[in-house]
């Protein structure tokens, strides 16, 4: 690898007419040139034409992304941001222009930082950067550097569904999730499943932007900010990728992607991969096994038109991690009562529902998307993004119910439960709580480009069918259940099945926007001003015998926003944005809850809860040149109606609920900066300063809980992360390691945890061609080097851990939080090649 002031070793020549790029709008995706890659997924530069080379010339604030760079037109000559470009030249009648800029090897930072031109904050990594990486990451471990994230993880290669993600003190829910447009989340908790999203070799780039999702996102939750997933281009060349990998507790995973090259001349080319991955359970009984297949089929054709067909399928059968209070974590650590019951003992304390097996996790999903782009005369550019989705799973677990006096919903169970295994007149049965989903929809969005103007003009439209179920098993002398995917349900009377929850959810948004983009002084101020209407609705129904059965919701909610970005000097950049966000509650609020043992009623359905809103400002100062990369960002948010899941009092029975927990006002300061390769080294760091605090007191137990002007929860005040790569083409490195403050797990301040570091390390050597093969790569990732037990996060939140004295005097019961541990020391050992 060579110096950032070096060029291009190989130039792609593009052959389209100037005339014909001249028609494609700035912000339309342009034919690219693809850069090639050490050691990454084997894509080489296309043989025909020649380059010239020269010394690549001082990156602006524009420049393109990792692999890619992206053409844009500027008064009648193509010029791709961040670049420079040699006069054009004509040859047998066809207009050739020669691009130059960096290699993926100088990224800055080791591929941890891109220069920005939004008006707005966020934060990117490349391909260099994820090929570095173990090839388990998901995409919430792959941004764990940048500043504002915190990653809480319960294993250390990612398996695990108990992980979650913070940014700016926002939840993992409180964030979009897009992959190329397509939404991501669960339709009915918000939540993000990242081991379910993509394979992170394919992957081009994985975006935070952390305050301001974008104004035709389709997400109805980005309060915290938006994820963006974009994969990479399908190669110009037929070949493929190879890895496998072998590592701690017993991991092995295999890859394989297959590239189709262009077919014949039709412009279109493809990609589809599959992998499978198995690993032991880090700290308990279990195994986990995730099997998965990207894909994507793209053509391109005429003025930058492009239509694509992508997705991905995965299936994956994970074991639990216990999260442990903090009185539990003191005594056992990861070992012990923190842990899951090797074998099924009906006799031991738990009567047996610890065992592992009875909460084994299966679940499929499927998403795809066609993304389509349309390039018209006088301006006009079509974009458009229809996609589909269906996803099941099952989140079971070991419990016990009464042999008789059993409730289906609020109506008594006549007949007494007949089970294999009971214990002092109590039953061990799994619960098995499905949840089955379908979703589809499509964005539509019309840019109207006139001189130095963009006109945008689009439609949202989601429809989503959820539906819920718990039942319960029969658990059998040897601990078996039945299928882990659903088995035969007990029933309460012939042909009617005990549930705890049956609940089922149609959903569906439309929502308008309208965005204007005026650029002036020749592209040095970007002006933005932008208005989204919102139109949701729910209708549910509840099967719960005795339980309201209709139920249901709409709101409208307007959404407008404003930003502007000036380029200073060539080096120099400021920007500012003003957004709006709301969160409706989740859906399952909606539905009565009762308690099969007793009948009582454990929620209350509600339909009167308000949606959260917020107002986000933020300020920020971007640099670049031959050298550095950097910015700074100051943010404020100011929230009305926060919703809250806690305990309330309703007629002297508690129930869980989501209360409206009033304002939150959250402000700080985001920083990272990285240097372009100094003798092949490559720094960066990044951190943050968080103040966010509770604006008012909250209601629990029939009284008032003094909790204004106390921290939020999951906010810790500081978070900083460091990184540092070495790579000179064969031998390559890079260390990272991130610190987390301590955090609060509850409304009152009165538990936390403490602060922890961890720090992982990469190494490995890339080979030159070997006949057919491309580059091979062996590389050793060590997760965790220090070998840190600790908590990685808070699970799950209460308002006061102790019992505390309210407003009226009243003492108000204390409840002890939950928190994830994180995953020990690990290490990987992978072989991978291109072809």
């Amino acid at each position: 690898m060579r110096s950032a002031r070096s060029s291009l070793s190989a130039l792609a020549l593009i052959t389209t007419s100037l005339t014909t790029l001249a028609h494609a709008a700035p912000s339309a995706p342009a034919p690219a040139v693809q850069a090639a890659q050490d050691g990454a997924a084997g894509n080489r530069l296309p043989r025909a034409g020649t380059a010239t080379a020269r010394p690549a010339p001082r990156p602006t604030a524009g420049a393109g992304q990792a692999g890619s760079i992206a053409a844009h037109t500027t008064g009648g000559t193509v010029r791709a941001p961040g670049l420079a470009s040699a006069p054009p030249t004509r040859a047998s009648g066809v207009e050739r222009l020669t691009v130059h800029g960096d290699s993926v090897q100088v990224r800055a930072g080791g591929g941890m930082i891109q220069p920005g031109s939004e008006p707005q904050a966020s934060s990117l990594v490349g391909q260099d950067f994820i090929a570095r990486q173990a090839p388990t990451s998901t995409a919430y471990e792959l941004v764990a550097q940048m500043p504002g994230a915190n990653v809480s993880g319960s294993d250390p290669f990612g398996f695990s569904p108990q992980t979650n993600i913070s940014i700016r003190g926002m939840n993992g829910d409180a964030i979009g999730y897009v992959l190329e447009g397509m939404p991501l989340n669960d339709i009915a908790y918000y939540t993000g499943y990242p081991s379910q999203f993509a394979d992170s070799e394919n992957y081009e780039s994985v975006a935070v932007q952390q305050g301001a999702p974008d104004l035709d996102s389709p997400v109805l939750n980005a309060a915290g900010g938006l994820m963006k997933l974009r994969f990479r281009t399908p190669s110009d060349k037929a070949g493929g990728f190879v890895n496998a990998s072998y590592g701690s507790y017993n991991t092995n995973r295999q890859f394989l992607r297959l590239e189709s090259g262009e077919i014949g001349r039709t412009g279109l080319r493809g990609f589809v991969s599959y992998s499978h991955a198995q690993t032991d359970n880090w700290r308990g009984p279990g195994r986990d096994e995730r099997q998965h297949v990207d894909f994507k089929l793209e053509k391109t054709w005429g003025h930058g038109n492009s239509a694509a067909f992508l997705g991905s399928w995965n299936q994956a059968i994970d074991s639990y991690y216990p999260q442990a209070t903090l009185e539990s974590w003191r005594q056992d650590g990861i070992h012990g009562a923190n842990n899951l019951a090797a074998r099924f003992d009906p006799t031991n304390d738990a009567a047996g529902t610890d065992y592992w097996r009875l909460a084994r996790q299966p679940e499929r999903t499927l998403y795809m998307g066609a993304p389509v782009t349309l390039h018209f005369d006088h301006g006009l550019t079509l974009r458009a993004m229809p996609y589909a989705q269906g996803a099941y799973g099952n989140a079971p677990g070991g419990t016990q119910l009464p042999v008789s006096g059993l409730f289906n919903g609020a109506t008594p169970v006549q007949d007494t439960l007949n089970a294999p295994v009971v214990v002092d007149d109590y039953a061990t049965v799994r619960a098995d709580y499905t949840q089955r989903s379908y979703r589809s929809g499509f964005t539509a969005a019309l840019d109207w480009t006139r001189g130095h103007n963009t006109l945008s003009v689009g439609y949202w439209y989601d429809y989503g069918d959820d539906a819920e179920r718990e039942t319960f098993a029969v658990v059998g002398a040897n601990g078996h259940a039945g299928s882990i995917w659903g088995a035969t349900p007990i029933l309460a009377a012939p042909g009617q099945p005990l549930v705890g929850a049956d609940n089922h959810t149609i959903a569906q948004t439309n929502a308008l926007f309208l965005g204007d983009r005026l650029s002036l002084l020749h592209d040095r101020l970007l002006l933005s001003a932008g208005f989204k209407e919102v139109m949701a609705s729910r209708t549910g129904t509840n099967g719960v015998p005795g339980a309201v059965w209709r139920t249901g919701t709409n709101t409208a909610v307007p959404l407008p926003r404003l930003g502007a970005r000036f380029q200073i000097t060539p080096h120099h950049q400021v920007f500012f944005d003003a957004t709006t966000n709301f969160r409706t509650p989740a859906e399952t609020a909606m539905y009565d809850g009762y308690d099969p043992t007793s009948g009582a009623l454990i929620q209350k359905g509600t339909t009167s809860l308000r949606n959260e809103y917020s107002i986000a400002e933020e300020l920020g100062y971007r640099y670049a040149d031959d050298r550095v990369v950097g910015t700074l960002t100051l943010f404020n948010y100011n929230f009305t109606n926060r919703q809250i899941a806690t305990l309330a009092m309703v007629n002297g029975a508690p129930v869980q609920s989501t209360l409206n927990a009033g304002g939150q006002t959250s402000r700080g300061v985001d920083v990272e900066v990285g240097l372009r390769p100094w003798h092949h080294f490559s720094p960066y760091v990044s951190g943050e300063y968080l103040h966010a605090t509770i604006d008012n007191d909250l209601y629990s137990g029939g009284d008032w809980l003094p909790t204004r002007g106390r921290r939020a929860v999951r906010s810790p005040t500081l978070q900083a992360a460091g990184g540092l790569t070495y790579d000179d083409g064969h031998l390559f490195g890079v260390i990272t390691a991130h610190y987390t403050g301590h955090q609060y797990a509850t409304f009152m301040n009165d538990e936390r945890i403490p602060g922890h570091v961890t720090a992982n390390l990469a190494l490995g050597y890339r080979l030159a061609d070997v006949a057919v093969l491309h580059r091979p790569e062996f590389r050793l990732n060590f997760i965790n080097i220090s070998n840190q037990h600790y908590l990685s996060g808070v699970a799950d939140p209460t308002l006061n851990a102790r019992d505390t004295q309210g407003r009226n005097g009243t003492v108000i019961a204390g409840e002890t939080p939950d928190y994830y541990i994180g995953g020990g020391f690990a290490t990987l050992f992978t072989a991978s090649t291109g072809f």
